[in-house]
């Protein structure tokens, strides 16, 4: 089976230069756990939402908040992003991601065309919930 198939067809992507606040909003408004850092349509690196976490000053947003921690917000999305990440073509097999996932510390797999642009998104849940359907439509049958 193709990893076309299971998954994520809508991506959320920032610019290597958008700032951690811009990020963040992006965080707070969708249900993804990563963003694709492209420039020029070019996949450059990841952003999750763990990485953002730990970018930002524990303090933001509290009594204890002074400027260097509202100056974390400024930052640059490539100065915390993962860089080169490991990715599979759109013609890759569910087989090729899970093996990533076994032997690879990720918790996301972009998809790419053949000229390096993003066209979707895979994560280990993208993988349970094809699991889950298999496993019900095998034992709907017997």
């Amino acid at each position: 089976m193709s990893v076309q198939k299971i998954m994520s067809k809508r991506i959320v992507t920032v610019e290597l230069d958008d700032t951690l606040a811009v990020a963040r909003d992006i965080f707070e408004n969708v249900k993804f756990h990563h963003l694709l850092v492209v420039e020029n349509n070019k996949l450059f690196g990841v952003l999750s939402d763990r990485d953002l976490l730990k970018a930002l000053s524990p303090n933001l947003e509290t009594a204890a908040e002074n400027r260097q921690d509202r100056a974390t917000l400024n930052k640059r999305v490539h100065q915390v992003m993962s860089r080169k990440p490991i990715t599979l073509n759109e013609n890759a097999s569910v087989y090729d991601a899970i093996h990533l996932f076994n032997t690879e510390i990720i918790t996301c797999i972009p998809i790419v065309d053949n000229d390096n642009r993003p066209v979707g998104i895979i994560s280990w849940r993208d993988i349970m919930k094809m699991l889950g359907k298999m496993i019900k439509e095998k034992s709907d049958k017997t």
